[in-house]
């Protein structure tokens, strides 16, 4: 597969950078004057999905939102993170250390005592691939008081990543399968399991619609 650029887009060459030279996406906190990429700055959700701001760059978004997502989400078309550009989304999902490097894992060490994980059911795995889930039309609501998730919808177009690169067919089916049993043991302990299950079960089969084709356009 071709390369992914890493060139930084127009939208975020005036983001502020770290000791690396890396642009500091929008909805990071600044700590004691250094960002902390794992920490969402105060009121960045609300603020983002209130003003249409992407959430990389800041700036407002146009028609289209673009989602960096895991391949779960995609299953279940939902996020905790607002949306961002294109442009944006696409660079994000090269240049993460965390996206592009399947063996990283969180540092969970050092991180504010107030800092609190987002809405949903929090998937600490690295996935290994992930997606730009393109929308037109996105809603939010709430699965508890206080807590913000976002339905990202029917997209217009699905672009998947893999170690800073554009993924193959294979990546993105055993990053689905390996993280399917993680969402497969929630439905088990729902009130209403058979219910729940064969929600997953379509919910899976239409995910799997998006998932790359082989090269040369071969399903």
């Amino acid at each position: 597969m071709p390369e992914a650029t890493l060139t930084i887009p127009p939208r975020m060459t005036a983001l502020p950078r770290d000791k690396h030279g890396r642009p500091v996406p929008w909805f990071v906190a600044w700590i004691d004057g250094q960002p902390d990429f794992r920490v969402i700055r105060p009121g960045g959700i609300q603020q983002a999905l209130k003003q249409r701001k992407c959430w990389l760059c800041g700036s407002r978004l146009g028609v289209n939102t673009a989602f960096v997502i895991g391949p779960m989400c995609v299953v279940n078309r939902n996020t905790a993170e607002p949306g961002s550009h294109l442009s944006c989304a696409k660079y994000a999902a090269v240049a993460c250390p965390f996206l592009s490097n399947p063996s990283m894992r969180r540092r969970e060490t050092g991180k504010p005592s107030d800092a609190h994980n987002p809405a949903g059911i929090m998937i600490e795995r690295n996935p290994g691939a992930c997606a730009v889930w393109v929308s037109r039309r996105w809603s939010t609501w709430s699965p508890a008081r206080g807590q913000i998730l976002i339905d990202i919808g029917d997209p217009v177009a699905v672009h998947w990543f893999a170690h800073g690169r554009e993924a193959t067919r294979g990546e993105v089916l055993e990053s689905i399968g390996s993280g399917l049993p993680l969402l497969r043991a929630e439905a088990e302990r729902s009130c209403d399991r058979a219910g729940a299950l064969a929600a997953l079960e379509g919910m899976h089969a239409a995910a799997l619609r998006y998932v790359p084709a082989q090269p040369g356009g071969a399903p």
